[in-house]
């Protein structure tokens, strides 16, 4: 694969567009709305006398943006951020549908309890609009359509939740190894507890159409334990961690989700750099670590790690990493690439008919579309999850067939999309492998505790190991935080 040129977001910022909690006294200012690329540092990755930088940060995604920008408020000046991709953002992406409107190929939705990205973007000074859901939902199941009135959320057995949330009051969402049956839960899929409870097949949509959409696997995939984690960072309130109303998909951010990490980027300058992937880190137990790179080796006195486990695999460590750290990276589950696709509409019709752009399919290619229009509406958008086997992987074809299914659901208006987006977190680039993380039975058990704690002088991040809301926007986010702290303490324990 042709590697592009070394690209540092002062010599070009473009290029990204395209593709407090420290109780540090030095953070005084936080990035605005307003405010542009700063100038140019000379100092961008400034090492000291030996050539040294405090702290390297691999990956320009939420977390390790998040860590970057907090360690510039603290002070701190000697790091640098690496980027294997050309662009900022991670497993956030941006189409652009012209005008200063876009939709989200990946993580977009953010709701109540994930009150670290909301401060972020009230910092960056981003404001939010909430997902559009009135009217009336479509139901296709073959030949058959039927509409029935949107609540704002999935229509589950309540005893059956009640039943659930209970479970998740034992599960401690940032170290759901530690609680007392999670041997017990860590033995089955969530499809498993779920066919205890006698769910007629027709009401079984809705369990398995919210699990998938939040987790990326199916049920059958998916362990019993990790469900009941992300329920308990939610609160352990079902409707707060699947619905729409009152729930984690209720509200959108105004550009898209990788402005996050475009405005942060822009701020930190020539500190980003993109195209430039690690390929080995040298000397990880004591340090200087050393970062090879294919424009020369990096040498920092810490290291954080804002990668899925998975794309840490791919690193060489010399000396190689403790036994059970480098087996679960290799067995890390990235089975769930997801797919999501983009049909632009010169306005949404389908509101005039009292819809609500949200169709789901029983069987066949389509999991979940959904209106994404802007706030504004003055497009119509409808974005979809699909199901990648079952729909052509050429995205003419797929558009052709998901066209078709969406006039079955809303009319023949629905014939002509304007453009048409379709991204494969799978086969997108080799940064991404798996769009998330579902747990499958027994991982976690046997895992998790080597998940979090740092391994010498690399500190470990990425929404897979936050305490909270971990694989969402938030999780990333406080991630980034936790990161910061950690390598700011020990910078400052290596110079005393």
């Amino acid at each position: 694969m042709k590697r592009n040129k070394t690209t540092t977001l002062g010599q070009a910022g473009a290029a990204v567009t395209r593709r407090g909690f420290l109780g540090a006294a030095a953070v005084t200012a936080a990035v605005t709305a307003a405010a542009g690329p700063e100038p140019a540092r000379a100092a961008a990755g400034r090492r000291d006398e030996r050539g040294v930088l405090d702290i390297a940060i691999i990956g320009a995604g939420l977390a390790g943006l998040t860590a970057a920008r907090d360690l510039h408020r603290a002070g701190c000046e000697s790091f640098v951020v690496l980027e294997a991709r050309d662009r900022v953002g991670g497993r956030t992406l941006n189409h652009d549908l012209g005008n200063g409107y876009f939709s989200e190929a990946g993580g977009q939705w953010i709701g109540p309890g994930q009150s670290a990205i909301i401060d972020l973007l009230r910092e960056l000074g981003i404001g939010t609009f909430p997902t559009h859901w009135q009217g009336k939902m479509t139901l296709l199941a073959g030949d058959v359509r039927a509409r029935t009135e949107s609540t704002g959320g999935l229509d589950t057995d309540p005893a059956i939740r009640r039943e659930l949330e209970e479970l998740a009051k034992e599960v401690p969402c940032g170290a759901p190894w530690t609680a007392k049956r999670a041997a017990e839960f860590d033995a089955m899929s969530f499809a498993d507890w779920l066919a205890k409870k006698n769910i007629p097949p027709a009401d079984r949509l809705s369990w398995v159409l919210g699990a998938t959409l939040t987790t990326g696997a199916s049920p059958v995939k998916l362990s019993l334990l990790h469900y009941l984690a992300m329920l308990n960072s939610a609160n352990c309130d079902y409707v707060r961690l699947e619905g729409i109303k009152d729930g984690a998909q209720e509200t959108r951010i105004a550009g898209g989700s990788q402005i996050l990490s475009i405005r942060m980027a822009q701020a930190l300058g020539d500190k980003v750099r993109l195209s430039t992937p690690v390929s080995r880190i040298e000397n990880w137990k004591d340090g200087p670590v050393a970062i090879h790179t294919p424009d020369g080796v990096i040498r920092a006195r810490s290291v954080i790690v804002a990668l899925s486990p998975a794309l840490c695999h791919r690193i060489a460590f010399d000396p190689p990493l403790p036994d059970k750290r480098r087996e679960m990276q290799r067995r890390w589950p990235a089975f769930a690439p997801m797919r999501k696709t983009v049909h632009v509409y010169k306005k949404p019709f389908w509101r005039d008919q009292g819809l609500s752009g949200w169709i789901v399919q029983a069987q066949g290619p389509l999991l979940l579309a959904f209106d994404n229009s802007p706030e504004d509406a003055s497009l119509g958008v409808i974005a979809a999850f699909v199901n990648n086997g079952a729909l052509p992987s050429d995205p003419k074809a797929a558009e052709a067939e998901l066209t078709r299914i969406y006039a079955s659901a809303l009319g023949d208006e629905a014939l002509h999309p304007v453009a048409y987006h379709d991204h494969d977190w799978g086969k997108a680039d080799d940064w991404s492998l798996s769009c998330t993380a579902p747990f499958p039975p027994g991982f976690l058990t046997q895992y998790g505790d080597v998940l979090h704690p740092p391994v010498g002088r690399l500190i470990w991040s990425g929404t897979e190991t936050a305490d909270i809301w971990a694989t969402a926007m938030d999780g990333a986010v406080r991630s980034g935080h936790k990161a910061a702290l950690q390598a700011l303490q020990a910078a400052g324990a290596g110079r005393t």
